[in-house]
């Protein structure tokens, strides 16, 4: 990934539209970033039952764009902003499209309706993005509106376990680290990723050798300015062991994607589904493979 970051912000007039729009805002204030608030109307033809309403549409229209301007009145000064109203059949397809129009590197969104406060919760939009979106989508929790406007992007924390992906992941992190001056905290899941049946210390053995590989990787694709160190996660399930790991106000977690998925696309894996549950961060999914620039 070169140039400019530019996140697509899929926004509604909710709490979790001002979730995601606070979080962008520190991501971009700490990166560099544009942000693009989009706000996804239905498309033509979206129903049998109502015919369409012209006058309808242009109220519902003004309405996206009165809640746009007052969503991008709590972005900083210093952060480059746009807003959009589009239109498509569904929300996810729409933040698709645009992302796509805008050439943008990351789209953001927020937990859907139900959530513990500072939990994930995915809804109908977000398993959407993570089955067919080619570009990382930022996962923010419920209440991450209310975290200090200054918590800027301290450290990354960069979950890889014993499958293909790690590459990717560390290249993102790189990437992310160079701009925002964030430390990098690799986090190893070979412990949690064996079966149970294995004995503990063969478990202890693998999770320092998985540790050392996984540093010796970071560290060569790391600058030499990014500081870095790697812990293993222990615990008796996934959930236990994120538990225990402490986070940093602003702070935000990086996972790949599922074996299954397809190449250049996202699929949220059982052991990211699982972190989900505990991570009171952020969590970024990051595709196994990358799309190279003009590539469609």
């Amino acid at each position: 990934m070169t140039g400019r970051l530019r996140l697509v912000v899929g926004y509604t007039a909710t709490k979790a539209g001002k979730d995601a729009v606070a979080f962008a805002s520190r991501f971009a204030a700490a990166s560099g970033a544009d942000i693009h608030l989009v706000q996804i109307l239905p498309a033509e033809g979206r129903s049998v039952i109502t015919p369409p309403n012209a006058a309808y549409d242009r109220y519902l229209e003004g309405q996206a764009r009165e809640w746009l301007a007052e969503a991008a009145s709590a972005v900083p000064d210093t952060v480059e902003h746009a807003e959009h109203v589009r239109y498509a059949e569904s929300f996810g397809e729409g933040l698709l499209e645009t992302a796509e129009e805008l050439s943008a590197t990351h789209i953001v969104v927020g937990a859907a309706d139900g959530g513990r406060r500072g939990r994930h919760r995915l809804g109908t939009t977000t398993n959407e993005l993570l089955h067919v979106s080619d570009i990382p989508v930022i996962l923010v929790p419920k209440g991450a509106r209310k975290a200090p406007a200054d918590a800027g992007l301290p450290r990354l924390t960069v979950a890889i376990g014993t499958r293909p992906g790690a590459d990717a992941l560390i290249d993102e992190a790189a990437t992310l680290a160079a701009a925002t001056g964030a430390s990098v905290r690799l986090l190893s899941l070979v412990t949690v990723d064996l079966p149970a049946s294995v004995d503990t210390g063969v478990i202890r053995i693998a999770g320092a050798a998985h540790a050392d590989q996984v540093l010796q990787t970071a560290q060569a694709a790391l600058s030499a300015d990014s500081a870095s160190e790697v812990v293993v996660a222990r615990g008796e399930s996934i959930e236990d062991a994120v538990s225990h790991l402490e986070w940093e106000p602003g702070e935000i977690v990086l996972v790949g994607s599922s074996r299954l998925a397809q190449p250049k696309r996202l699929f949220l894996g059982s052991t990211a589904a699982k972190m989900l549950h505990e991570l009171p961060v952020p969590m970024m999914v990051v595709p196994r493979t990358r799309k190279e620039e003009g590539q469609k």
